[in-house]
């Protein structure tokens, strides 16, 4: 039996319940630490359909959670709102003048991944947007947080100026819808088996014992 697994965490940075999944997932990991984690995030867009430069937020919003959908939104704001604070995070839906397309922060994270360093990415996209109301789908923002966490915000910033590596998260991106990803976050256990939502740290702690006892396949 081994005491290593690899988990795929599918996430988009505009995903409220993605940021307190990740606090939550941090936490599970930490409180298993006879279990080496691997932990690589995958893209996925909420809405890619967005234009580039995306849409106000409120309007944005406004239309999405329109008629019967609004007291949904707003049972979910309340929800977040609540558990933030034991998750150590604060969302200022109110403040977010943006909604972003997520395609460049994807990008972004695909290169953090490369580095080693896409939890703290992912933490400082997760920050910029819901705490600081920053717009993440501005190229000299993102060359920012990256910097922030570690990689070269020169190199990110010159990257971002051409379309590398767009075809790249697009194609990971439809893996992932293909095997039945429909939201996110989505914790994919060694391959085998998947656990949805921002699940608690006890549930995704015991996932991660499950996932030792069901290693994965190899050739």
């Amino acid at each position: 039996m081994a005491n290593s697994i690899s988990v795929d965490i599918v996430a988009d940075l505009v995903c409220p319940w993605c940021w307190l999944g990740k606090r939550n997932w941090d936490a599970a990991v930490a409180s298993v630490p006879e279990v080496r984690v691997e932990t690589l995030w995958r893209p996925y867009q909420l809405d890619p359909a967005l234009p580039r430069e995306g849409k106000p937020y409120r309007d944005y919003m406004k239309a999405k959670f329109s008629g019967g959908n609004s007291a949904h939104w707003k049972q979910m704001r309340d929800y977040l709102e609540q558990a933030a604070p034991a998750a150590g995070i604060e969302f200022r839906f109110d403040d977010i003048p943006v909604r972003p397309n997520t395609l460049n922060a994807h990008r972004v994270m695909r290169w953090a991944e490369g580095q080693g360093l896409a939890a703290p990415v992912a933490e400082g996209l997760f920050e910029a947007f819901f705490r600081d109301s920053r717009d993440i789908g501005d190229p000299a923002v993102l060359a920012e947080i990256a910097a922030g966490a570690g990689l070269d915000g020169a190199i990110i910033a010159g990257l971002l100026a051409t379309d590398r590596d767009e075809k790249a998260v697009w194609e990971e991106e439809m893996f992932y819808r293909k095997l039945g990803v429909s939201g996110v976050p989505t914790y994919i256990f060694n391959g085998r088996f998947a656990v949805s939502g921002a699940q608690e740290p006890a549930v995704l702690a015991d996932a991660i014992r499950q996932a030792v006892n069901e290693p994965a396949e190899t050739e």
